[in-house]
């Protein structure tokens, strides 16, 4: 080959490297960080805690409707969306959760359910959510369920609002793809493998593996398109055994224990264990989220985290800047 050509194509090669190095960066931007922020009693204290720096979307949870499926504003609420907003960041309001009102799941059945999805829509614009995070769990996956997301969808669309939901591989089997097609995001809790329910199966709850076999069920079995789904990570862990505690803040622990950062689990002399993700593991799922081109990761929630250098958002916030 000729000296000409080899520089006619060494130049090639350098501006299809250049060009690769300048795509990437655009494609980290809708790489999203989304915390749940768990502070019903006061959300203007809770907020306080949180670098809205390092995230793009905020989940208040959790805001119940009543008995008649109305919602409830504040001012407290007010002037937390508007500081949320400020700083550019997406907020979302959360319905359910592990231990959602009773009334719920009357609220879901055809003869409610018209009038809830009112409220829901009502109460978003009122207070100008981006959309709401519908975090229906075990007895509320029914038969009910599909057709109340379904109609939640059909009245969310024309508004240019959001509809997400938490969901777990071992609840998802419950819902058609259909259903799972209506929503924006997923947030894909991959964490409670166990915990203090389950005393006789002592072990990690949120193993790096999880994440890995939560994404190819969503995506691949269910398929679900990645950037759709955000990796689910604990700030907190379980403790079994004697001198383990039931359960424990990432915060806390480090409070405990300031030198076990970058630990995944603390034996205590009594013979218990307490099991958590430190910065290692929360680094390498990050990592797997980034390289699957999942649509970012979700946080439960963001009052466990630790200041300065030990937080764990900051690790996370760090990781994906350090990708681009």
């Amino acid at each position: 080959m000729s000296r000409i050509k080899l520089l006619f194509l060494s130049l090639i090669l350098l501006l299809q490297s250049y060009s690769c190095q300048d795509e990437k960066p655009e494609k980290q931007e809708n790489f999203r960080v989304l915390g749940y922020l768990f502070s019903p009693e006061n959300w203007s204290s809770g907020l306080a805690q949180v670098d809205l720096d390092h995230l793009t979307s905020i989940n208040l949870a959790f805001i119940h409707p009543d008995e008649s499926g109305s919602f409830s504003g504040s001012e407290d609420l007010t002037n937390a969306i508007a500081q949320i907003k400020a700083a550019n960041v997406e907020v979302f309001f959360s319905i359910g959760g592990g231990s959602p009102p009773p009334h719920m799941e009357n609220l879901i059945r055809p003869e409610n359910r018209g009038h809830f999805i009112s409220e829901i829509k009502l109460f978003m614009e009122n207070n100008s959510f981006d959309g709401v995070d519908v975090d229906l769990e075990n007895d509320l996956i029914n038969d009910h369920y599909a057709p109340f997301i379904s109609d939640l969808y059909e009245a969310i669309r024309p508004t240019g609002k959001k509809m997400t939901a938490a969901l777990a591989s071992w609840n998802a089997h419950k819902i058609s793809d259909q259903t799972l097609s209506y929503f924006d995001l997923i947030n894909v809790m991959s964490y409670d493998k166990t915990g203090p329910w389950n005393l006789s199966r002592p072990g990690q709850h949120a193993p790096y593996e999880m994440v890995v076999d939560d994404f190819n069920y969503f995506h691949t079995e269910r398929g679900v398109p990645a950037e759709k789904l955000l990796i689910g990570l604990p700030f907190y862990g379980y403790g079994f055994g004697p001198g383990a505690p039931g359960s424990m803040t990432y915060r806390r622990i480090l409070e405990s224990y300031p030198n076990d950062a970058d630990l995944d689990e603390i034996s205590f002399d009594e013979g218990g264990t307490l099991y958590y993700n430190g910065i290692g593991t929360i680094t390498q799922k990050v990592d797997f989220a980034l390289s699957s081109k999942a649509g970012g990761i979700m946080i439960w929630q963001l009052l466990g985290d630790a200041p300065n250098d030990q937080s764990l958002l900051r690790t996370i916030s760090d990781r994906i800047d350090k990708q681009k």
